[in-house]
């Protein structure tokens, strides 16, 4: 392995003091007075030695690294790549690298991340959290590490958290379907007892209640994540039997169920929207290759990206004790998916 080139392998080449080629590739050479010429001169023979900064050391030495640890739950999903790739560009314009990784909604996966970006001299984290991982986050809270939750977190545990404002994005939604003739809209989502999923539900049950349709609970089917395809093609099969169909409408609860559910239909040659309506909560290129436009929640990426990372900037900045809940609200793209017929 080739050896890491250091600050006196830099102050030899040049002929100059370690500690001036250390105040120039920091940034301090005003600070230092270092003339222009000489700043200039380190800087290019450190470009050319390829020297790259020791950001443990320099963590340790300085107390900031200028890195977080980002954990999302699914990296392959689009609704968190996207989230990763805004939330990457907000840290640059603060000057912050992020790290990446994915839980994959594994518990065991989720506290291996934590370590790793800890071990790595992170000065805060974000957090997708993973079902069952509260106490992984009390942990961190009990460390004084800083971190922000994004898209879901703990009813009970009071934490920096920034989320969609899930249960008005779902009640409009429903009342929609409603207001579009359909009287008996169901939804699937994912078994879970994280905040998202549970805010998502009830305002499913407040639109039906609120448009005097009692809730039924034959209308709502919970899939595991483990093996969801296999569960949602199963939960499609009892909602639309075809001896008595359950459901007339059905709201998705995630983009990645509205995909697998989409392909179902399609298979059973079940027509959107004069068969069933439908409409997905978040979006899915998969979207533009159905024959009719899906109607569906789009959450608002860019302000969930800049009030994470501005929440935890602040908490890197204070340490303070002072949690910040942020509630995006998102908009309804309305497509065909949603429009049978329309009551008077």
């Amino acid at each position: 392995m080739q050896k890491r080139v250091s600050l006196k392998d830099i102050a030899e080449k040049v002929g100059v003091s370690t500690a001036l080629v250390s105040y120039v590739l920091n940034g301090k050479e005003k600070e230092a007075r270092v003339g222009e010429a000489a700043a200039k001169k380190i800087k290019k023979v450190a470009a050319e030695m390829n020297y790259q900064p020791n950001l443990i050391a320099r963590g340790l030495k300085f107390g900031k690294t200028h890195t977080i640890g980002l954990i999302v739950a699914d990296i392959s999903n689009p609704f968190f790549a996207m989230l990763a790739r805004i939330i990457e560009l907000e840290a640059q314009k603060r000057g912050y690298t992020v790290l990446f990784g994915s839980s994959d909604e594994q518990l065991e996966k989720s506290q291996n991340l934590i370590n790793t970006f800890l071990n790595r001299q992170v000065d805060g984290l974000i957090i997708t959290p993973v079902a069952g991982s509260q106490s992984q986050i009390e942990e961190l809270r009990n460390k004084g590490v800083p971190f922000v939750l994004i898209d879901r977190g703990f009813s009970e545990l009071e934490t920096n958290v920034v989320v969609t404002d899930n249960h008005d994005a779902m009640y409009n939604a429903v009342k929609l379907l409603i207001r579009n003739g359909y009287k008996k809209p169901g939804i699937i989502a994912y078994d879970t007892p994280l905040t998202h999923m549970a805010d998502r539900i009830a305002g499913y049950k407040d639109a039906l209640k609120d448009s005097g349709i009692r809730f039924n609970a034959r209308w709502m089917a919970k899939v595991p994540y483990g093996n969801y395809k296999e569960h949602v093609t199963a939960a499609l099969d009892r909602l639309l039997n075809t001896n008595g169909r359950v459901v007339d409408a059905l709201v998705f609860a995630t983009n990645s169920i509205s995909v697998q559910s989409l392909k179902a239909l399609h298979a059973r040659g079940i027509r959107v929207p004069q068969d069933l309506g439908v409409i997905s909560f978040d979006e899915s290129d998969v979207f533009d290759f159905f024959y009719a436009p899906i109607t569906y929640i789009k959450q608002n990426l860019q302000a969930i990206s800049e009030n994470a990372v501005q929440s935890l900037m602040q908490s890197i900045d204070s340490r303070t004790r002072k949690y910040i809940r942020v509630t995006v609200p998102s908009v309804i793209i309305k497509g065909e998916s949603s429009n049978r017929r329309k009551t008077p």
